[in-house]
């Protein structure tokens, strides 16, 4: 059986073999955007996760023409309303960086007693012609009063796991892995992934005959 190509929709090489780690034993080979050379970036102007998730993928499995896996993931902050939600990457401005995100965060957390925080991951795999299927999982935590940790990205050192009793930024890959909403959304994705590949093929056969089917009406006109 051929190996299916997914791209995930990602420049950060952490996902990727994250990503890469959880399919291993499946016949699909994971690339990500930064194996096509520069290809535009597709608008994250979504209102939630799952708008956002699903334009990326959509948008990213047109461009190459390939099925595309993309995430959408953020952090909503009880006492912050919600926020910094979908903005989670840019909370501190459009080039801010996670050092930055960070201490924004803290400064808005600052003498509030409520700390109660959740990681949201939104997960869409996409063919080129626009079907997609979504995966979403949440994990609970707390915000820290200072960084902890040296490991993983984002808010990863502010966002305490009661049940291990670490930041995400003080576990193991593994550990992280095992809790995070987008190892659950991963898992979730994985268990299914028999499914996902017969619903991959099916669409790629679809998209194929589509294909053929302009080329013939071109020849023809």
């Amino acid at each position: 059986m051929n190996a299916i190509t997914i791209v995930i929709a990602t420049r950060n090489k952490g996902k990727t073999a994250e990503i890469r780690e959880l399919l291993k034993d499946y016949p699909v080979e994971i690339k990500d955007v930064t194996d096509f050379g520069p290809i535009p970036e597709p608008m994250e102007d979504g209102k939630d996760f799952d708008e956002n998730a699903y334009k990326k993928a959509h948008f990213t499995a047109r461009v190459l023409g390939l099925p595309a896996l993309a995430d959408d993931s953020g952090l909503e902050v009880e006492a912050l309303g919600g926020a910094p939600g979908v903005h989670s990457a840019r909370y501190a401005g459009p080039d801010a960086d996670d050092v930055k995100n960070n201490e924004k965060l803290l400064q808005a957390m600052a003498g509030k007693s409520n700390r109660r925080a959740r990681f949201v991951c939104v997960l869409s795999l996409a063919v080129p012609t626009g079907p997609a299927l979504t995966y979403e999982a949440v994990c609970e935590g707390e915000i820290t009063h200072e960084l902890r940790g040296t490991h993983g990205f984002g808010y990863d050192p502010v966002f305490y796991y009661p049940p291990l009793g670490k930041t995400f930024a003080e576990m193991t890959l593994e550990e992280k892995s095992s809790v995070s909403h987008r190892g659950k959304a991963l898992r979730e994705f994985r268990d299914e992934f028999d499914k996902v590949m017969v619903w991959l093929r099916q669409r790629l056969e679809e998209e194929k005959r589509m294909l053929v089917g302009d080329i013939c009406q071109h020849d023809h006109s």
